[in-house]
């Protein structure tokens, strides 16, 4: 019998195979028995300034790779399918009327996270329903950096007769302005005195990024009591890691945790920060958090420890943000380009 005991358990521990089959559209990272075996996370990398298109992939290869994560990463893309962060937003002039598109969406039935990076994107009712029914899943969300304004127009979703606000509801904050110079001042991360036992915290020091802090909640206004702050961002006057800072700025909350319950009242585990530009995750403080994120989301807080591994699996040399396309080098690219 025992024999019988220890062969089951063997084998519940075994990796299952990848739940979204391969193509060009999307890039799937077959996990491997490590933490996170026969989890899948579905990224989404859909901004157009801050390069998710680059940083999702990297961290999709660090949680498959070095955690053991099935990962599939979706890509906004333009008619010719490629990745596109060029593309116009309705804001826009050449925008108007615009419908995005992210293949694969009808993935997120199949994951145990979701991992949104996206910004003013308005997709087709049919591409938005799917992001509500997770929403609605009581799954756990993680967003990053632009998906507390992630949507726009098209987010038809409701409770109690109210309408869901994607950042003040789900993520706890929405940006309202550039508390930090925009291009010009850059990020110090603080962990919050209080918190610093939290498990999303361990082992996280030295966090820095080029990108500046978020204003999220109106003058006078602060992360909200359903929120749990993990670390503040302390804005410098320059964008070296060195620069002094800005005491003119004071240090906001840039990374939290939160719980979000749709109208199913299912509770879903939420962790958000305001940092995240590709350049900001060049910092091992920051790739720390959010895998350990990871973890938390998933109710496996009991599994992080210190020294996680949280190198790159390849080469990781991402270009600046911003919207100066051509200057940049940042054109429409293949979705395999950013393996």
């Amino acid at each position: 019998m025992l024999l019988v005991v220890c062969s089951v358990a063997t084998a519940v521990a075994q990796p299952t195979g990848h739940p979204v089959p391969s193509g060009p559209l999307w890039l799937t990272y077959e996990g491997s028995d490590g933490l996170g075996a026969g989890k899948h996370i579905v990224l989404i990398a859909a901004d157009q300034e801050y390069r998710s298109e680059q940083s999702l992939p990297m961290l999709a290869g660090i949680l498959s790779k070095r955690h053991g994560f099935h990962c599939t990463v979706l890509f906004l893309v333009n008619d010719k399918k490629e990745s596109d962060p060029t593309l116009p937003i309705r804001w826009q002039k050449e925008g108007k009327g615009i419908v995005h598109e992210i293949p694969g969406l009808e993935h997120l039935k199949t994951a145990d996270l979701m991992i949104l990076f996206s910004r003013l994107v308005t997709l087709s009712d049919a591409g938005i329903a799917h992001i509500i029914d997770y929403f609605e899943s009581g799954r756990p969300i993680i967003g990053i950096r632009t998906a507390n304004h992630g949507f726009l127009e098209n987010f038809p979703y409701s409770k109690n007769g109210r309408r869901v606000r994607l950042g003040d509801d789900i993520f706890g904050g929405a940006f309202r302005s550039h508390h930090g110079n925009w291009h010009q001042d850059s990020t110090r991360g603080v962990i919050v005195e209080e918190n610093k036992g939290h498990p999303v915290l361990m082992g996280v020091a030295d966090v820095w990024g080029p990108s500046d802090v978020y204003q999220c909640w109106g003058k006078g206004k602060t992360l909200g009591e359903d929120c749990t702050p993990l670390l503040l961002g302390q804005p410098l006057v320059g964008r070296q890691p060195k620069d002094a800072v800005n005491k003119k700025k004071a240090a906001l909350p840039v990374a939290w945790t939160k719980t979000w319950s749709g109208t199913t009242n299912r509770p879903a585990r939420v962790f958000h920060v305001t940092m995240g530009s590709a350049r900001d995750y060049q910092s091992e403080g920051l790739r720390r958090l959010t895998v350990n994120a990871v973890f938390w989301c998933l109710g496996m807080e009991k599994l992080i420890r210190p020294d996680l591994d949280c190198d790159y699996v390849g080469p990781y040399e991402p270009l600046e943000s911003g919207f100066n396309y051509k200057k940049l080098g940042v054109k429409p690219r293949k979705p395999e380009t950013y393996r």
